[in-house]
């Protein structure tokens, strides 16, 4: 398997890319904003309905009451 960035194309000035499988919103661009370093890179995220996958690394969802 091929990774994505050397698939996807190069754009000047690039802080980051996503490629995802649902339209992100506000609040979470701004997750990904703080998580991914500006170095032009591409990343995926793909989001189920207990975890998120990013970039291979499957992060699960808990809520407040998991932590307790």
């Amino acid at each position: 398997m091929r990774d994505i960035n050397e698939a996807m194309p190069r754009v000047p000035n690039m802080r980051w890319g996503a490629l995802t499988n649902v339209r992100p919103t506000r609040g979470r661009l701004e997750e990904m904003r703080r998580i991914f370093p500006d170095n032009g890179r591409w990343h995926t995220v793909l989001e189920g309905p207990d975890s998120v996958t990013i970039d291979g690394t499957r992060v699960e969802r808990r809520g407040a009451e998991a932590l307790a």
